[in-house]
């Protein structure tokens, strides 16, 4: 038995959210995108939400797709063909993904990002609650960095998909992240030049020696190579989410990635649990910016029952802050029982206080959420 597959028994069971990262040397070729490898990759997306996954796709494949249609060669060096590469790409890429969905009775949303957009607590947290929505709805979000406004050099403003995907998965708090190559995996050398490497099936951790494996990127269409996978499997693994680095041009690949009793590319083990680890950065790394005062309702299913805190059992509303805050959770004896992030404004939270989550929106004009604080941004410390 492969050394993965024990660790794949153990993990497979808990993932449920799944980011997808596939990169342009899988989509697309010199000639614009590969419409036979597309549609494979929705059938397998599409086997795997008839499965109940939950599915974020991030997908490389917009600059490719827009060299075609610009009449150009190869992958363009300033930073305004890029940009209108992008442009012209993503229309028709997306087109695609909509059409191949579509036919399987699914819908797709395109998310665009940039690092602001995760660099903001509001806009962070809108970007979560907007991942919420459509996943709960069943639809398939396709996100790729905003490529058309970014003005840092292009490998891009997040440096690429692939440490895009990693921070999507952080984002939307995945229980999985994969990333497909054109390769089957982290090998101990470049298996495209050296016919003795090894592929590294289980990397508990990433060492200096790991890191010495990769090199860059031999795509003509892609910005990214092993490095960026690696690099991106390090952020995701230190995030407590397990990643797997695997052969996208393999037909059936994501269900042997879904098999846990099958060894396919190479699993990297998540350092600590995901949730604990979040936790304890919410509970010691932030400082609460405020506080509420709760009833003893919602202390007793906060901290009895694990809940979430709703807007109808806050009494009082102390400090100023904003959306995305750490706060301090207090009971009736204004005892701080637990601290959260939280999803509304001190000025918001006044507004709503005391009010059931049906009536948030007509007291505001609109809802984030029905929570103020989600049970999974909340720490009980008592």
């Amino acid at each position: 038995m492969d050394e993965q597959v024990p660790h794949k028994r153990r993990l497979l069971p808990q993932v449920r959210r799944v980011v997808l990262k596939v990169g342009s040397s899988i989509l697309s070729n010199s000639r614009g995108i590969n419409q036979d490898r597309l549609q494979r990759l929705v059938a397998e997306i599409d086997a795997l939400l008839h499965r109940n996954y939950e599915v974020v796709l991030v997908s490389s494949g917009a600059v490719a797709a827009g060299l075609a249609r610009l009449g150009l060669k190869t992958r363009p060096k300033t930073i305004p063909q890029k940009q209108a590469a992008a442009a012209v790409g993503q229309i028709g890429l997306m087109a695609l993904y909509e059409e191949y969905f579509a036919a399987r009775g699914r819908h797709v949303a395109q998310i665009l990002l940039t690092h602001d957009d995760l660099a903001s607590r509001r806009r962070y947290l809108n970007a979560r609650h907007t991942f919420e929505a459509l996943l709960d709805a069943g639809v398939v979000p396709v996100v790729n960095e905003n490529d058309t406004v970014v003005v840092d050099e292009m490998r891009f403003n997040f440096g690429d998909n692939d440490n895009l995907s990693a921070l999507a998965a952080v984002l939307v708090d995945a229980d999985l992240l994969v990333i497909l190559s054109d390769v089957d995996g982290l090998h101990t050398t470049d298996p495209r030049v050296r016919p003795d490497a090894r592929l590294v099936s289980l990397v508990p951790n990433v060492t200096a020696e790991i890191a010495g494996f990769v090199g860059g990127s031999s795509s003509a269409v892609g910005t990214g190579g092993m490095a960026t996978k690696l690099n991106a499997a390090h952020k995701a693994t230190e995030a407590g989410i397990p990643c797997v680095i695997a052969d996208g041009l393999h037909p059936g690949v994501l269900a042997a990635v879904f098999d846990p009793t099958v060894s396919t590319g190479t699993l990297f083990l998540p350092a600590g649990d995901r949730l604990a680890k979040r936790k304890h950065w919410i509970a010691y790394t932030l400082k609460p910016a405020g506080a509420v005062i709760v009833d003893e309702g919602a202390y007793e299913a906060i901290v009895r029952k694990g809940r979430s805190l709703l807007p109808r059992g806050i009494v009082e509303v102390q400090g100023t802050f904003g959306a995305g805050d750490c706060v301090s959770c207090r009971n009736p004896k204004a005892e701080e029982f637990a601290r959260g992030l939280v999803n509304y404004s001190a000025v918001e939270l006044d507004k709503i206080k005391r009010l059931h989550s049906n009536a948030i929106e007509s007291a505001l004009g609109y809802k984030v959420s029905d929570e103020v604080i989600h049970r999974n941004d909340l720490v009980v410390l008592t």
